[in-house]
């Protein structure tokens, strides 16, 4: 495919493109989950590709000379797992007239529901000219190989512009994230929430410190292949005791703990000095976030998912002054444990007026009910009236 005087490509592995290539057209704030060795991690162990309904299909933009200058993260998909953005009721209705809702295109970073670029440009061309071409790619991708549709997940709020002019639809997401306002310790913290939540955080700390859990932080840098092995394990656990199977495999963690161990920070928790539970944080220090989402545990314990999950990594982002911690999509839950609601987009193309119209009745219904539902959501802000974030 070729648009101006860029030449588009699709690759099906991102071992055909250049590490050194790929991780240029990324700003230093883009953070961790769109780098290279994260990425192609995810291939070599077998998390997607082959039979997982993830086909990598990433698309490049290329200029006279065999050189990236631009490049979208691209999946064709078989299923909608892993995506955090839902369109099952889309699937059904295509099946109810007859037709095939899968594969689809996919721009997305498997399994991690983060914000962060999906138009990825070179900083020595015009980035307006390469993020339209690449999202005629995608578009002519999905017509040429008779796609259903095509969606980007979470990108930037300055790509959305783009992406509402070349036709796309934008629907609205709800995550949870938690603010550091600049606290010293974790007592500081409570002090900004509601007696009610304050009350109720601390009672669910008790009720595991009566269990005498003690805990250790694992800095990547330092963390051993037994360590992520224990991790593992337990993360395997709790997949299977709620009858699913992990996304990642043990060797995509070992992979990442060794390529990119400034990202990864372990917490676990013993009892009785046997160690019983572990949670992983992806740490990015230049944009100053981390993220959650990946825990188990080989033992129950209740409140411990709490304390391990979110009141160790709080207490770890506070004394590193890490200012944000995404706690992962969803989980009205989270809201009582000081987190805030956060409204993220993403953009889709559906193939066939009769269809993209039907989305867009159905997404214009929903943002009215989204938007309800933040008003809702606002109403129970874990902060103090005097402390909420605007």
């Amino acid at each position: 495919m070729k648009q101006g005087a860029l030449k588009l490509r699709v690759i099906q592995s991102l071992s055909e493109a250049a590490e050194a290539d790929w991780n240029t057209l990324l700003a230093p704030d883009t953070g961790p989950f769109l780098k290279h060795a994260f990425l192609y991690a995810l291939e070599l162990t077998g998390c997607v590709g082959g039979n997982t309904g993830w086909q990598v299909a990433h698309l490049l933009a290329e200029g006279s000379q065999p050189r990236i200058l631009g490049a979208m993260p691209l999946y064709l998909k078989q299923h909608s797992y892993g995506e955090f953005v839902f369109d099952w009721a889309w699937a059904q209705a295509y099946e109810q007239n007859g037709m095939p809702y899968y594969p689809k295109a996919l721009s997305a970073i498997p399994f991690t529901p983060v914000r962060g670029p999906r138009l990825l440009v070179s900083s020595n061309v015009d980035k307006p000219a390469a993020q339209e071409a690449l999202i005629w790619g995608l578009k002519s991708l999905v017509s040429q190989n008779a796609l259903s549709s095509a969606h980007i997940l979470f990108p930037e709020p300055s790509e959305l512009d783009e992406l509402k002019k070349q036709g796309f639809m934008l629907r609205d997401s709800v995550q949870f994230h938690w603010h550091n306002s600049g606290y010293q310790d974790f007592e500081q913290f409570l002090a900004d929430l509601t007696m009610k939540r304050r009350k109720n955080i601390r009672r669910e700390r008790a009720a595991v410190e009566s269990h005498q859990i003690a805990y250790r932080h694992i800095p990547g840098s330092i963390a051993t292949p037994d360590d992520l092995v224990f991790f593992y394990r337990c993360y395997e656990n709790t997949y299977i005791e709620h009858r699913s199977s992990p996304y990642l495999t043990e060797e995509c963690i070992q992979l990442l703990g060794s390529s990119m161990p400034e990202n990864f920070h372990l917490i676990n928790a013993f009892q009785n000095g046997n160690p019983i539970a572990s949670s992983l944080l992806v740490v990015d220090r230049l944009t100053s976030k981390a993220y959650g989402r990946y825990w188990g545990a080989i033992a129950h314990i209740p409140c411990l998912h709490f304390e391990l999950a979110y009141y160790q990594a709080i207490e770890y982002c506070i004394k590193e002054g890490i200012e944000i911690f995404e706690g992962g999509a969803q989980g009205e839950h989270k809201m009582a444990r000081g987190f805030l609601p956060t409204t993220l987009q993403s953009a889709h193309w559906i193939e066939g007026p009769g269809f993209y119209n039907a989305a867009k009745r159905f997404l214009e219904r929903e943002h009215e009910g989204m938007a309800a539902y933040v008003d809702e959501l606002e109403q129970h802000i874990p902060l103090k009236s005097s402390k909420v974030l605007r």
